[in-house]
C-alpha cells in the first residue's frame, strides 16, 4: 500500500461526526489517542470492526493499521482499540497543494475494503 501521509509536514481535515454516528468503514482513515499513551494521538487505516475476521474484534473495537508495515505501531502490537479513543475520520488531506484532495478509499491498494 503507498503511504498517505509523509510525517515531513503533510496536513489533513478531519470530522467527528462519522464517529459519533457509526460511519466508519474499513479503509477509513482515523485520528485516534494511542491506548499505550493516551496524550499521543495517532492516524491510522481502519482495518476491521467488531465482528470482522482480521482477527478477532471484541465488540465495541476497531483493529487500525499504518500505510507503512515496516514502521508502525499500531494493533498488531497493542490489538483491538477502544470505539471510544477514535478522535476523527481523516477526510482530505490539504498540504502539500500538489497532493490536495478527499482521501477516497479508491487510494488503497485493497479495493475490498
Amino acid at each position: 500500500m503507498v503511504l498517505t501521509f509523509n510525517l515531513t509536514g503533510d496536513m489533513f481535515l478531519a470530522e467527528r461526526l462519522s464517529i459519533k454516528f457509526g460511519k466508519v468503514d474499513p479503509g477509513d482513515i482515523f485520528l485516534l489517542r494511542s491506548p499505550e499513551s493516551p496524550r499521543k494521538v495517532m492516524v491510522k487505516r481502519l482495518l476491521g470492526l467488531e465482528s470482522h475476521s482480521v482477527t478477532y474484534v471484541p465488540k465495541g473495537h476497531v483493529w487500525v493499521e499504518g500505510d507503512n508495515i515496516y514502521n508502525s505501531r499500531d494493533s498488531r502490537q497493542f490489538g483491538p482499540v477502544p470505539y471510544g479513543l477514535l478522535e476523527g475520520k481523516v477526510f482530505c488531506k490539504i498540504w502539500p497543494p500538489k497532493e490536495f484532495g478527499s482521501l477516497m478509499k479508491s487510494r488503497m491498494k485493497d479495493p475490498d475494503l
